[in-house]
């Protein structure tokens, strides 16, 4: 039975209670004062029951609690809004009883016992409800207050304690009214949430987070359980306290049943909270203890684009998972993964598709596998030529880079020649993680020496890669590619006649420089001076190598007695040929 629409079956007949209209402070004093008079006569009358005596003393217990409860607020005329629908439902609730308790003090009882138990128990059911909605206005301050909240947004310069109260004032007006009290509830607090950050904020710690999971039950009005969706998906977006706050009042379990069950723009909202909530790793887990990682695969199958995004962002966000991952594999994941890689799909649902394929990949060789085999390649290939964004570009590369480590597709890239060179434009023009995931698959894969004279212009560059410290194996994967591209003669020739790079080189040799390990660039100069002919050698020693080399040869760096004995030996047939012209 609602308080604010009590209907209850007297022993006469059927009698439906209808709330009086709002009342004005004078007639609000009025009502209380009748109240009062109500529990008077019903804490006598409970005590001198002849018929149901176990009943009424449970009765006289909430009826105590009542009296206490109306005792304890001082201010009750200033909110007249917020007791129009309480007031008149425990008035309603307590003449019932009355007449209920005329019957119970005849001997012997007159009318039906079974109808009497089920009277008394109705109201006694009121009454508990009752008591809660009375509690939560006591409890929020709204009452202790001696002027009324008027349900606005807070000005700007309004203080914290002032929207404390607002905030306050606000969830007990969604709790205790009906639905138009709940949609205007609702709008002040979406307001509130548009507003400055720290505002919102306050709503996460003062405001009752889990009632507002509890207006997405599937019973409530739809307008109010969709704007429930959109104030939840606001709070989880906001910050790791208010997501927190959401996903520990038990949000995540609501949240997808929505995305399940729900409308369109319900799903939509859904999915925004519930990616959200999984961007922090330690929730991860419980998306399989809620089934969602179904329920986000049909989301991504069936959704609008708008939810089938939000779900993907969810299943990239879990994948970290390996529980999940499991899960994901039974599911069909990377089938339907790949199918999202396609160009007729939204740029941002693209994005996130192939971070979840990067993911995934990355974890595993059965999902390489899978990917190969659903087409992934591919279509991988035709990402990288057209990237939605530079986080897909570099989510594609990461993938294509786990993907190599099969034979096949190590022979299928290597063999690539615009691959290569695609490879080689990243290293010359890309930011530094995807210069990095470049000189990696080119230190990696089995290039035919024709392709890597194909991108020799980019050794300039892999040379300035050694030099940055960040990120960690950026210079390790750019010596090592350059290493790779110097097997070819033309190339070693072409890079020994770039002075500015033969320099950056013999100052990383430099013991006091620190900016780099010496055995990558003692590993450049080896691969030089092993077959690039005496000219390389000649520059390489007149650029001052040699000197360094032997430094590093007492420091015991790795190669560096090597390399010195190749340049050495280069520059004594250097003084044996100048004396015999001599």
């Amino acid at each position: 039975m609602h308080p604010s629409s009590p209907t209850m079956d007297s022993a006469a007949g059927d009698t439906q209670v209808q709330p009086p209209p709002l009342p004005s402070a004078a007639s609000l004093e009025a009502l209380l004062d009748s109240i009062n008079h109500l529990l008077s006569l019903l804490l006598l009358s409970s005590l001198t029951a002849r018929s149901f005596f176990g009943r009424w003393q449970l009765i006289r217990t909430k009826l105590t609690s009542l009296l206490s409860s109306l005792s304890s607020s001082p201010h009750w005329s200033p909110h007249p809004l917020l007791l129009s629908t309480l007031l008149p439902s425990i008035h309603s609730t307590l003449s019932f009883l009355h007449s209920l308790s005329l019957q119970c003090s005849l001997s012997p009882f007159p009318g039906s016992k079974l109808h009497m138990q089920s009277d008394l128990d109705m109201a006694s059911s009121s009454l508990s409800d009752q008591l809660q909605h009375l509690d939560l206005l006591l409890h929020s301050g709204v009452l202790h207050q001696a002027t009324a909240i008027v349900l606005s947004h807070p000005a700007p310069s309004s203080s914290k304690d002032d929207v404390v109260l607002f905030i306050r004032d606000l969830f007990t007006r969604l709790q205790i009214g009906g639905n138009e009290f709940k949609m205007k509830a609702l709008d002040s607090l979406l307001q509130l949430l548009s507003g400055d950050e720290k505002s919102a904020v306050l709503v996460s710690r003062e405001g009752n987070v889990a009632y507002l999971i509890h207006l997405l039950d599937l019973n409530n009005f739809s307008p109010i359980r969709e704007q429930a969706a959109t104030a939840l998906s606001i709070l989880v977006s906001l910050n790791n306290e208010s997501r927190k706050i959401v996903f520990e009042a038990g949000g995540l379990g609501p949240l997808l049943k929505v995305l399940e069950t729900g409308s369109n723009p319900l799903k939509e909202k859904a999915a925004v909270a519930v990616e959200a909530i999984t961007a922090d790793p330690e929730n991860a887990w419980a998306i399989s203890a809620y089934g969602g990682v179904h329920v986000l695969m049909e989301a991504c199958r069936s959704g609008s684009p708008a939810a089938q995004c939000h779900a993907l962002g969810a299943i990239r966000n879990v994948a970290v998972a390996e529980d999940v991952r499991t899960v994901l594999a039974e599911e069909g994941a990377v089938s339907l993964l790949v199918q999202m890689l396609c160009s007729s799909v939204a740029a941002a649902a693209r994005e996130k598709a192939v971070s979840c394929i990067a993911i995934l990949a990355s974890s595993h060789e059965k999902f390489q596998y899978s990917i190969i085999q659903e087409g992934g390649l591919q279509r991988l290939m035709h990402l990288l030529e057209d990237p939605p964004s530079a986080d897909a570009l570099e989510s594609t590369l990461r993938t294509v880079s786990s993907l190599s480590k099969v034979d096949s597709v190590n022979r299928t890239l290597s063999s690539s020649t615009a691959f290569i060179v695609h490879l080689g434009e990243l290293i010359k023009h890309g930011r530094l993680i995807l210069q990095q995931l470049a000189s990696s698959l080119i230190s990696e894969l089995s290039i035919s020496d024709g392709n890597k004279r194909a991108i020799a212009n980019c050794m300039s560059s892999l040379v300035r890669l050694m030099e940055s410290p960040k990120p960690v194996g950026l210079q390790e994967s750019a010596s090592s590619a350059l290493v790779s591209l110097l097997t070819v003669r033309s190339n070693r020739k072409d890079f020994m006649r770039d002075e500015k790079s033969v320099t950056r080189l013999v100052q990383m040799l430099d013991p006091r420089n620190e900016t780099v390990l010496k055995k990558l660039p003692v590993a450049v100069v080896a691969a030089v001076a092993a077959s690039g002919g005496d000219g390389c050698r000649r520059r390489l020693v007149a650029a001052g190598a040699c000197q360094h080399l032997h430094k590093l040869s007492e420091m015991e760096i790795a190669g560096a007695r090597k390399a010195s004995q190749r340049l050495a030996g280069s520059r004594l047939k250097t003084i044996f040929s100048r004396t015999w012209k001599e």
